[in-house]
C-alpha cells in the first residue's frame, strides 16, 4: 500500500464515536500506523477511497486500535467494501490479534492483507496461532504479505500449516526476514500441498531458503510464480541485495542465480528429473561441478518438457561435458544448448558431438531434436580433437539449425576452411557463427566461404563480427551472396534442358559358357586403351596367357573410355540357373546398345574338332531370337539392336569343314529372316580372343558402330553426359555401387550446376522433379538402375546383376518351408553373410550406406521377384521363385475331383517365331499374378502354389493351373477346372491371367488357342498337346465360313494322341459352342450380323420400305442396277432390326440367321441370273460372262478383287454358271494374264467392282453362293474398302479408305441411288465393255471356238428348256441336269 504524508490543513477526529459512517462507507484501503503518543490517534482520507488511520496508547491506556477494530467488527456490515488492509508497526497482542480475527473472519471481503514490521509477541510468536487459525478457514484473502516482521522459523511453520489447507490464498511474500532452513522445508512442504498459490516471494538473509522452495515448486509441477532474495557479501566488505532464483511459469523460465551452494544446486536439478512446467533453464555465471552435470543427466534423460538449457560461464570442464553428452543419447525434447564461455577442451567438445553425429552408415542419429547450439571461449581449447568432431558433426548432422563458436583463440585458418568445406553437403544448418574467431583470415578462408555458399544456399546467417576477416572489411561479399542467396529466382522447366548425343554405348557379349567371352571383353579393352599396354613385341614373345599377363579389377575392367565415349562391357550367358534374374537386369534398360554373339568353333576346350554347321546355326538362332525377344519387350523401342558376330578359337581349329563360305552362307539366310528386327553385320569376325593383333579389326568395328549409333539413338539430356563421367569416377574413388537418393541430391548440388539449388527460395519441388527426370533418363541409358520409390540409385548395373541377383538361384543351403516359401529373416541372413558384408568392408561409409539384404528384398519386391505371404508383417514368409526347384511328382492330378466338372483350356502363345519367352518371364509371372489375385476382395488367404514352372491358385472356385511351355518355348498354358460353364470360367481366364501375361511383354504379339478339354482333364503333359490346340481365331473364321443353319451343331474333330505306338488318348469330337464361350460365340453370331447389314446395304435395302410385305411377286420389275434391283429385301431389315434390339438363345439367334440369309441369297441369285441374260438378245453368249482372276502364290492361289495397272502373275478363270449352283472348277487350267495394263484396267474396273463385290459378301457371310470360292476370299476388313468405291483407284478426293467400310458402302450406296435412273444403259455399257475385253483377250490366247473354251476352261455351252436362256456349265452339270438342258454345238 502508498501511502503519502497528510496536508497541514487535516484535521483529526479524535473520538471514535465521532465517527460519520456514512462519510466512510465506500473506503476500500485502510491503512493502521503506530504513531508516537504525543501526536494522537486520528484518521483522515488518503485518497479518495483510502482511510489513514494513526494510532497509538493515550494518557489513560486506552488503545486506539483496539477502539477501531472493535468498532469495524461492530460495524462489520457497514465497511462491506474494505479490500485492503495495511499494518505498519503495530505490537500485537493476543486480544488485538483475536479482534482483527473476527473483523477478517466470515462475511468479510478483505482480500489483501499485508503488515509492516509487526510484532507478533515475543514468546515464540504466539500471536500468530490465531491469525495462522483464521488464514486456515478464511476463503476471501487472496494475498498475504509479511514485510520485516521477525516471524521466524516457528512463524513460518504456522503461516506454512495455514496455508497448507487455505484455498483462496494465491500470493504469499515474506520479505527481510529469516525463516531458516527449517521455515524454508515448512513452506516446501506448504507447496507441495497447496495448488492454489499464484505467487511466492521470499526475500531472506540467507541463500538456503532457495533449495527447497524452487525444488519443491518443480517436484509438484506448480505453476508458481516464485522470486527469491538474498544478501552477498559486496566486494567492498559491504552487504547488497542480490536475487537468487526465480521461476516464471507462464514462459517457462527458471533461471538460477549465484550465491547457492552446491548441494542446493544439485537439489534443484534433481527435481527437475520429472518436471513439466519448466522449458528454459538458466544457469549462466553459476560455478558447477560435476556432480551436478551428473544430476542434469538423468533430468536430460527423463525430462520431456525442457527445450533450452543454457550454462554460460559455468565453468564446465571436460569431465562435466561428457555428463551433459551422455544425456543427450537418450533425450528428445531439448531444442537449445548454450556451453560457451566454459573452460573444457577438444576431448569434452568430441563427446558433446557425439549424440549429434554419425559415424558409419548403419548407425542412426543419437539425438535428432537438438537445433541451437553454441560453444567456445577464450579459454576453451578445441584442439585437434575437437576440431575432427565438428567437422564429423557438419558432415552428418540432419537437425542442428543454428551453430556458435565464439570468441575462440584456438582456431586456426586451416581449421576454418575445413569446416567451411564441410557446410557444402550440409543441407539443415541455417546459421553459423564464427564471432570473435581468431582463425577467420586470410584470402583463403574468403574463397572457402564464397565458394560453400554457391553451392549450399540453405545458409541463411554468417556472423563473422569482430573476427580478422571482418576488422580488414572483406566481409561485405559473404554478406551480398547470402542476398543472392535469398533472393528469389525464375524456376526453369525440363525442357530447358539442352539435349545432345550420348556418349555412353553398352556392348552385351552374348554367348555359351566358355565361348572366351572373358577373354575377348579383356582383350577388346585393351585394345581402346592401347596406350596403357606394353608393348606388342613384349606382348608377342610372351609365354604367359595374355589374360594372366594383363590382371585388372574385374568390375573396372567392364568400364572403357575411348575418348569420351563411354563403353561398358557386359558378359551375357551363364549357367542356366542364373538366366531368369541376369537377364532380365541385363537388357530391361533401353538406350544404345551393341550385340555381339560370341561363339566358339569349337565345342569344349579340350576338343580338336570344330562344332557342325547345324550346330552353330542353332546356337545363333537361339542367341538371335534372346536378343530379338528382350529387345522387343520395351514398348518405348524404337530401333533395331545391332548385331555382330565373333567366332572365337580361331587358332584351335586347323582345318574348318567348308571354310567360313559355309558359315557366312548361314548369316546371310539368318540376315535375311532377320532383317525386321535386328541390324546384323554381314561380316563375320574370327578371331582368337588372346590376340590384340585378332581383336585389332574387330575393335575398330566396334569404334565405328558406336559412333553410327550413338547419333542414331534419341538424344538425352546434355547433364547426363555429365554425370555419366562424374558418377564413374565417383564410383572408382569411394569403392560403391549404391547410392540414395539423397546423396545423390548432394552430387548435383555440389558438382552439377544445371542440377543445383541456386537460392533457398528456389522450388525445391521443380529442382527434384528435374533431378529425378535426368535419373530416369540415366536409367535408360543403362547407366544406373534407379528404384525411384525406394529412393535409391545402383551405379554399377553389372555388379547388382551379377554378384546379387544371378547368386539368388544358387542359393541351395536355405531351409525351404512349404509351399516353397522361407524365412525372411533366414534369407536377410544369407543375403547378409554371402553379399552384403563385403560390399560393407570396402565401401566408404561417409559417402552414403551401403546395400543390406533388407534393400535387396525390397528391390526384389519392386522388381516382381518375390512376394510376401503376409505383407507388412516383420516374420513373414517370402517366396523366391527363382529358388523354386521342379516338381518330382509322376502323374498330375486336379486338387477338385467331382463328377460334373467342366474342363477349358487356352493357349498364349507368341505370333511371332522370331521371339521367345525368356527365362525371366516365368518367375515374374508368378508374382505378379498373386499381387493381383491377392488384391481382390475375399482373396486373402487364397489357395496359391507355386513350382518351378506352374501355378496353381484357385480363384472363386475355379481350379486355375498356369504352366510354362517347353524349354525355350514360346507358349504359356492355362488350365481351367470348376463345376461352373465354360463361360463363366474363360471369362475368369481373360479377366486376370491371359491380361497378366499380355502385360508383361507389351510389345509382343500372342495368339491364343483353344486346348482340348480331354487334355485339360486328365492333364495330358505338353510335349503331347502340340497337336491338340486350335486357335480361336481359326474356329471363328471356320464358323463364318458356313451357313448358320450349321454354326450351332458344329464339331472339331480331334486327332488321337500316341507316343511310342501308344495310344494316350483317343479321337474325340467337340462343339464348337462347348469350345468357345458364349462371349466369342455371339462375338462369331454378330460380325455374321454385320456382314449381312453390309449385303443388305449393297443390295439397296433401305429403311424407307421397311414396311412392304416380306414375299416379293416374280412379276415385280427389277432395276437392272446393282443397287437397286433388290426390291424383295425390305423385310429382311425388319427382321434385322428385332435381331438388333436383342436375342437371348444361340439357336433362336441363329434361326434368324438362316432366315435373313435364305432372302439375301435369293436376292444375290435373282441379280446374277440378270447379269447373266443382260441384252441377251444382242448377243448369244459365245463366251462365258462370269470369270475371276486369281493371284498366283508359292502354295495358294487367291482371288484378286481389285485391279491395279501394272499387276503380274494372274490368271484368268471361269466359273460354271449353272444357276443357282455355280461353283468353281479346281482342275481348270485358265489362261495367265502376263500384265495388266491400263486399258484393261479400264475395262475390268465396273466389272470387278459391281460383281465381285456381291461375290465377296456372299462368301463372307457364308452363303454356299460360288462353290469353292471361299478359300481365295482375301480378309474382308482389308479388301472390302477397296471393293466399295473405285475412287481409291482413280484418285478421287474422297477416299473410302478414308471413311471405313461403312462409311464407303454408304456413301456408293447414295452415289448409285442417285444415279438410279441411267442405271440400265450403264449396266449394259459396263458388262458390253468387259465381255468386249474377254473376248479379245481370249482371241490373243487362241481361244477362237467353243471347243477351245471347253478344253482350257472346261465349260459347255447349254441352253434351259424352261426360259431359253443360255449358260456355260460343266460337264458335271450336263450329265446330272440333262433333264433341264440341252447343249448347243460349240
Amino acid at each position: 500500500m502508498i501511502t503519502t504524508a497528510l496536508p497541514s490543513n487535516q484535521e483529526y477526529r479524535r473520538e471514535v464515536r465521532e465517527i460519520d459512517l456514512q462519510d466512510y462507507k465506500d473506503v476500500e484501503s485502510i491503512a493502521f500506523y503506530e504513531v508516537a503518543t504525543n501526536l494522537g490517534s486520528g484518521m483522515s482520507m488518503e485518497k479518495e477511497r483510502s482511510l489513514r488511520v494513526h494510532i497509538c496508547t493515550d494518557q489513560n491506556g486506552d488503545n486506539f486500535l483496539h477502539k477501531m477494530l472493535h468498532h469495524l467488527v461492530e460495524h462489520k456490515e457497514k465497511y462491506s467494501n474494505v479490500m485492503n488492509l495495511l499494518f505498519h508497526g503495530i505490537e500485537w497482542q493476543t486480544e488485538l490479534v483475536q479482534l482483527l480475527c473476527s473483523f477478517l473472519g466470515h462475511g468479510s471481503s478483505v482480500k489483501h492483507v499485508e503488515f509492516q514490521k509487526n510484532v507478533f509477541s515475543t514468546k515464540s510468536a504466539a500471536a500468530l496461532v490465531p491469525l495462522s487459525e483464521m488464514i486456515q478457514r478464511n476463503s476471501t484473502i487472496k494475498a498475504i504479505v509479511f514485510s520485516d516482521c521477525r516471524i521466524g522459523a516457528t512463524g513460518a511453520k504456522l503461516l506454512a500449516s495455514a496455508l497448507t489447507n487455505n484455498r483462496s490464498v494465491e500470493e504469499f511474500q515474506l520479505w527481510e526476514d529469516s525463516i531458516g532452513t527449517k521455515g524454508a522445508e515448512e513452506l516446501s512442504k506448504m507447496i507441495e500441498v497447496n495448488c492454489t498459490l499464484k505467487l511466492l516471494i521470499i526475500f531472506d538473509n540467507s541463500s538456503i531458503t532457495a533449495a527447497p522452495l524452487i525444488s519443491a515448486v518443480l517436484a509438484r509441477n506448480r505453476r508458481v510464480e516464485v522470486h527469491i532474495w538474498g544478501q552477498c557479501r559486496h566486494t567492498r566488505g559491504g552487504m547488497n541485495n542480490t536475487k537468487i532464483a526465480e521461476f516464471q511459469p507462464e514462459t517457462g523460465d527458471l533461471r538460477i542465480y549465484n550465491n547457492i551452494s552446491s548441494t542446493h544446486l544439485q537439489r534443484v536439478v534433481c527435481a527437475m528429473a520429472w518436471n513439466t512446467t519448466v522449458t528454459t533453464l538458466d544457469m549462466s555465471g553459476v560455478a558447477l561441478k560435476s556432480k551436478w552435470t551428473k544430476e542434469l543427466r538423468g533430468v536430460l534423460e527423463r525430462n520431456r518438457m525442457l527445450k533450452a538449457v543454457k550454462l554460460t560461464r559455468c565453468c564446465l570442464r571436460d569431465k562435466a561435458v561428457v555428463y551433459i553428452a551422455a544425456g543427450l543419447f537418450k533425450n528428445s525434447c531439448l531444442e537449445s544448448l548454450s556451453l560457451d564461455g566454459n573452460h573444457f577442451g577438444g576431448v569434452g567438445l568430441e563427446h558433446l558431438l557425439c549424440p549429434l553425429s554419425t559415424f558409419s552408415p548403419l548407425q542412426r542419429q543419437a539425438n535428432t531434436t537438438l537445433k541451437v547450439l553454441s560453444f567456445g571461449g577464450r579459454r576453451t581449447n578445441l584442439g585437434r580433437y575437437g576440431i575432427t568432431a565438428i567437422l564429423q558433426m557438419l558432415e552428418t548432422n540432419q537437425s542442428l539449425v543454428h551453430l556458435v563458436i565464439c570468441d575462440d583463440a584456438s582456431l586456426r585458418p586451416n581449421d576454418v576452411v575445413r569446416i567451411f568445406t564441410s557446410l557444402e553437403r550440409n543441407t539443415t544448418l541455417r546459421s553459423l557463427s564464427l564471432k570473435g574467431c581468431r582463425g577467420v583470415e586470410g584470402e583463403v578462408v574468403l574463397q572457402t566461404i564464397m565458394g560453400m555458399l554457391q553451392v549450399n544456399p540453405w545458409i541463411e546467417e554468417i556472423d563473422l563480427h569482430e573476427t580478422p576477416l571482418h576488422v580488414a572489411g572483406k566481409t561485405s561479399e559473404i554478406y551480398k551472396k547470402l542476398g543472392q542467396n535469398g533472393s528469389l529466382v525464375v524456376p526453369n522447366d525440363l525442357i530447358d534442358l539442352p539435349l545432345t548425343a550420348p556418349i555412353c554405348c553398352r556392348v552385351f557379349l552374348c554367348g555359351q559358357e566358355l565361348s572366351g567371352k572373358s577373354t575377348l571383353c579383356c582383350s577388346i579393352n585393351h585394345c581402346l586403351n592401347s596406350i596403357k599396354l606394353p608393348r606388342m613385341s613384349e606382348i608377342r614373345t610372351s609365354n604367359t596367357p595374355f589374360e594372366q599377363m594383363v590382371h585388372t579389377n574385374e568390375n573396372e575392367a567392364n568400364f572403357v573410355f575411348d575418348g569420351n565415349t563411354k563403353l561398358t562391357l557386359c558378359n551375357l550367358g551363364g549357367y542356366e540357373e542364373t538366366f531368369a534374374l541376369h537377364d532380365f537386369m541385363s537388357v530391361v534398360h533401353g538406350g544404345p546398345r551393341i550385340f555381339m554373339v560370341v561363339s566358339s568353333l569349337i565345342g569344349k576346350p579340350a576338343d580338336k574338332y570344330p562344332k557342325s554347321i547345324d550346330v552353330m546355326e542353332q546356337e545363333l538362332i537361339y542367341w538371335l531370337k534372346f536378343i530379338v525377344s528382350n529387345s522387343r519387350r520395351r514398348v518405348l523401342h524404337s530401333f533395331m539392336p545391332c548385331v555382330t558376330i565373333v567366332l572365337t578359337h580361331y587358332d584351335k581349329v586347323s582345318q574348318l569343314v567348308g571354310g567360313l563360305q559355309s558359315i557366312a552362307a548361314i548369316v546371310q539366310r539368318l540376315r535375311e529372316d532377320f532383317c525386321s528386327y535386328a541390324e546384323i553385320y554381314p561380316t563375320v569376325f574370327a578371331v582368337d580372343s588372346r590376340s590384340l593383333v585378332s581383336v585389332n579389326k574387330l575393335t575398330h568395328h566396334l569404334r565405328k558402330t558406336t559412333k553410327t549409333i550413338l547419333q542414331q539413338v534419341p538424344q538425352v539430356y546434355e547433364v547426363c553426359n555429365d554425370l555419366v563421367r562424374f558418377l564413374h569416377d565417383w564410383r572408382l574413388k569411394n569403392n560403391k555401387a549404391l547410392i540414395r537418393w539423397s546423396e545423390f541430391c548432394e552430387i548435383c548440388q555440389i558438382s552439377i550446376p544445371v542440377l543445383r539449388l541456386r537460392s533457398r527460395h528456389d522450388s525445391v519441388e521443380k529442382v527434384d522433379t528435374r533431378r529425378r527426370a535426368v535419373a530416369k533418363s540415366l536409367h535408360n541409358l543403362g547407366e544406373i538402375i534407379f528404384f525411384e520409390e525406394l529412393g535409391v540409385l545402383i551405379v554399377n548395373c553389372e555388379w547388382f546383376c551379377q554378384d546379387i541377383l544371378s547368386q539368388l538361384g544358387a542359393l541351395k543351403s536355405i531351409k525351404i518351408e512349404n509351399s516353397g516359401f522361407v524365412l525372411k529373416q533366414d534369407l536377410e541372413k544369407i543375403l547378409q553373410e554371402k553379399m552384403c558384408n563385403h560390399q560393407i568392408q570396402r565401401s566408404n561409409w561417409r559417402a552414403g550406406a551401403p546395400l543390406q539384404s533388407g534393400d535387396i528384398i525390397n528391390m526384389l519386391l519392386e522388381l516382381e521377384l518375390c512376394y510376401e505371404q503376409y505383407p507388412g508383417n516383420p516374420n513373414t514368409l517370402l517366396l523366391v521363385p527363382t529358388m523354386l526347384e521342379e516338381s518330382k511328382e509322376g502323374t498330375q492330378q486336379w486338387q477338385l475331383t467331382m463328377p460334373e466338372c467342366r474342363y477349358a483350356g487356352r493357349r498364349i502363345e507368341c505370333e511371332d517365331t522370331h521371339m521367345f519367352l525368356t527365362a525371366d518371364f516365368f518367375p515374374r509371372l508368378q508374382v505378379r499374378l498373386h499381387n493381383k489375385i491377392m488384391c481382390l476382395v475375399n482373396q486373402q488367404g487364397a489357395l496359391y502354389n507355386l513350382e518351378k514352372y506352374l501355378i496353381y491358385t484357385v480363384i472363386n472356385g475355379v481350379h486355375v493351373r498356369v504352366e510354362l511351355g517347353m524349354k525355350l518355348g514360346s507358349s504359356i498354358d492355362v488350365l481351367a477346372c470348376s463345376s461352373r460353364n465354360v463361360t463363366d470360367m474363360v471369362r475368369l481366364l481373360h479377366k486376370l491371367v491371359i491380361p497378366t501375361i499380355l502385360n508383361l511383354c507389351p510389345s509382343m504379339t500372342f495368339k491364343e488357342s483353344i486346348i482340348r478339354p480331354d487334355c485339360v482333364k486328365y492333364l495330358i503333359p505338353q510335349r503331347f498337346r502340340t497337336t491338340q490346340v486350335l486357335p480361336v481365331k481359326k474356329m471363328k473364321q471356320t464358323l463364318l465360313s458356313m451357313p448358320a443353319e450349321n454354326m450351332y451343331d458344329y464339331q472339331h474333330t480331334w486327332n488321337a494322341v500316341e507316343s511310342n505306338k501308344r495310344i494316350i488318348l483317343v479321337s474325340g469330337l467337340d462343339h464348337a459352342r462347348d469350345l468357345l464361350s458364349d462371349d466369342d460365340f455371339q462375338e462369331v453370331l454378330h460380325r455374321r450380323y454385320y456382314d449381312l447389314q453390309h449385303l443388305a446395304t449393297e443390295l439397296a435395302v433401305t429403311p424407307d420400305n421397311m414396311l412392304q410385305p416380306e414375299t416379293i411377286p416374280e412379276s415385280n420389275v427389277v432395276d437392272p442396277s446393282i443397287l437397286g434391283i433388290a426390291k424383295g429385301v425390305e423385310m429382311v431389315l425388319q427382321r434385322l432390326k428385332r435381331i438388333e434390339q436383342g436375342i437371348r438363345d444361340l439357336k433362336e439367334e441363329i434361326a434368324s440367321l438362316r432366315y435373313y440369309e435364305y432372302h439375301l441369297v435369293t436376292e444375290l441369285h435373282r441379280k446374277m441370273d440378270y447379269v447373266m441374260n443382260y441384252n441377251i438378245q444382242l448377243e448369244e453368249r459365245k463366251v462365258p460372262q462370269l470369270f475371276y482372276l486369281v493371284s498366283l502364290d508359292r502354295h495358294s492361289k487367291k482371288l484378286v478383287t481389285r485391279i491395279l495397272p501394272g499387276m503380274q502373275s494372274l490368271r484368268v478363270h471361269m466359273l460354271c454358271e449353272f444357276r443357282r449352283e455355280m461353283h468353281v472348277l479346281e482342275d481348270q487350267v485358265g489362261c495367265d494374264l502376263i500384265q495388266v495394263d491400263n486399258q484393261a484396267v479400264q475395262c475390268l474396273l465396273p466389272y470387278m467392282s459391281k460383281f465381285m463385290k456381291l461375290l465377296t459378301f456372299a462368301l463372307k457371310i457364308g452363303a454356299h453362293f460360288i462353290i469353292g470360292m471361299g478359300e481365295m476370299i482375301p480378309d474382308l476388313s482389308r479388301e472390302v474398302v477397296h471393293l466399295l468405291d473405285s475412287s481409291a483407284m482413280y484418285g478421287a478426293a474422297t477416299s473410302a479408305l478414308s471413311v471405313g467400310a461403312l462409311g464407303a458402302a454408304a456413301m456408293y450406296g447414295k452415289a448409285r441411288n442417285g444415279r438410279r435412273q441411267s442405271g440400265a444403259s450403264d449396266m449394259g455399257e459396263d458388262m458390253k465393255t468387259a465381255r468386249q475385253w474377254l473376248v479379245d483377250f481370249l482371241k490373243g490366247q487362241g481361244i477362237l471356238t467353243g471347243m477351245d473354251i471347253a478344253q482350257r476352261f472346261g465349260l459347255w455351252r447349254v441352253r434351259y428348256r424352261d426360259d431359253g436362256h443360255i449358260a456355260w456349265i460343266c460337264r458335271k452339270h450336263i450329265v446330272a441336269r440333262e433333264d433341264e438342258i440341252f447343249e448347243l454345238p460349240l
